[in-house]
């Protein structure tokens, strides 16, 4: 099993949440399953920069990022050497702590 903690997000997990999952799950489905409803206005498909993550330690058991991930994180707010898309990101063997963005963009809320 994996540890994955989350640091304190004010809307996502204020007071940070730690869980443990499986390997071979992405950032995104093992946060959404275990209560953290982070953004993912594109079905997890790649598309969209509303589930970045900055991977504060562990980022190199994540799967590598693609050239279609790399396209799309450099449109993502507050981007970091360590960044990767949630949905994208396919968790390891080793424990991972990750910083949810205070902010996303996401065209389809905000042109709403």
């Amino acid at each position: 099993m994996t540890r994955i903690n989350v640091l304190p997000h004010p809307e996502y997990a204020p007071e940070g949440v730690s869980i443990e999952v499986a390997g071979k799950t992405t950032l995104c489905d093992a946060l959404l399953e275990h209560g953290v409803d982070i953004e993912h206005a594109c079905g997890k498909v790649g598309a969209c920069t509303t589930c970045h993550v900055i991977a504060i330690r562990g980022f190199d058991s994540l799967n590598p990022v693609d050239e279609n991930e790399e396209d799309m994180l450099d449109r993502a707010w507050g981007l970091q050497p360590h960044s990767r898309l949630s949905c994208q990101a396919i968790v390891g063997s080793e424990d991972i702590v990750v910083d949810i963005p205070r902010y996303s963009i996401n065209h389809a809320k905000e042109n709403v």
